[in-house]
């Protein structure tokens, strides 16, 4: 039996919505963040020594990391649809996209996430005004160029293709959700700046499997 070890508000409930498209029996631990930290709890140590979610247990295999995990769910139940054959013109873009999601555009956002916090902590008086100016030098020359240029070529991509891998939804699809999706709720992304990444998201959020996602995983703040 798979086990997914859910944490509320983070990438394993796009883990969800993969198992339920691929209608696999699976069961769901669940975890809940610190209401002051917003850290996972120890308890998650126990499963994966990284204690961060997703992690999915299926027969003795322990699996982190959400691609290594998507691959795997992909092979082992996906009857071809959700992994491109290795051979095939679809192959390289899944795999591109696939590591992209976590490599490459989950960088500047985390680091968005890091610097805006550093604006609002409480902090002492005459220590706030450096750390906001550091923070927004930060921003203004590093982070906001490579979050501008992620999305307008993310935007471009699917001007062009109506899913990441081509024209038919894939494991890369359901990577790329969470950087997307988080983006659009906080309102980094709208449909005047970026209508193909918002057209995007409005469809694979009204999917019923991830619809069903959202019915068992619990509290989620990104979607509609």
């Amino acid at each position: 039996m798979i086990t997914v070890h859910h944490l509320n508000n983070s990438r394993s409930q796009r883990i969800l919505w993969l198992l339920e498209e691929l209608g696999v029996p699976y069961e769901i631990e669940f975890y809940q963040r610190d209401a002051d930290t917003q850290l996972a709890p120890e308890s998650l140590n126990k499963i994966h020594p990284l204690g961060k979610s997703p992690v999915v247990t299926d027969g003795d295999a322990v699996l982190a990391e959400s691609g290594a995990i998507i691959d795997h769910l992909g092979h082992a139940y996906g009857d071809g649809q959700w992994v491109p054959r290795r051979n095939s013109k679809k192959y390289r873009p899944y795999m591109y996209w696939l590591h992209y999601a976590e490599g490459s555009l989950m960088s500047p956002l985390l680091l968005k996430l890091v610097f805006d916090k550093v604006k609002t902590s409480p902090m002492p008086f005459f220590v706030k005004p450096i750390a906001k100016a550091i923070a927004n030098k930060v921003m203004d020359g590093f982070v906001t160029p490579n979050i501008k240029k992620h999305f307008q070529y993310v935007e471009d991509h699917l001007a062009q293709h109506a899913y990441f891998a081509g024209e038919a939804i894939t494991g890369a699809d359901i990577q790329m959700s969470f950087p997307l999706e988080a983006s659009v709720a906080r309102g980094i992304l709208n449909e005047q700046s970026h209508p193909h990444i918002v057209r995007f998201v409005q469809a694979f959020q009204a999917r019923p499997a991830y619809q069903r996602a959202l019915e068992k995983g619990g509290d989620y703040d990104y979607s509609d």
